[in-house]
């Protein structure tokens, strides 16, 4: 599946380097980048697919394998893509 957008530069928080491991991490920002937004809610799937039209910001919501959720946020103007816990927002 090809990306959809640019993601700019990555970076993570201090956090999500804590609680994430790499493969985990990576594994979820190709998801993001290719559109699958993860475990967002109905209305926050629809604001990110009309994102993809309009330039606004992207929100996806993942878990691990311990269930531990974060957050991949890929700014308006696709400068870049944070991924962080929701504590950390």
């Amino acid at each position: 599946m090809a990306a959809l957008f640019s993601l700019g530069s990555v970076v993570a928080t201090p956090g999500a380097l804590e609680k994430l491991d790499r493969t985990t991490i990576n594994k979820a920002l190709e998801r993001h980048h290719q559109g699958d937004w993860g475990d967002v809610c109905d209305e926050d799937r629809k604001a990110n697919d009309q994102s993809l039209r309009d330039g606004t910001r992207l929100l996806s919501v993942y878990h691990d394998s311990n269930q531990t959720k974060f957050w991949i946020i890929t700014e308006a103007d696709r400068s870049s893509t944070t991924i962080l816990l929701p504590e950390e927002y």
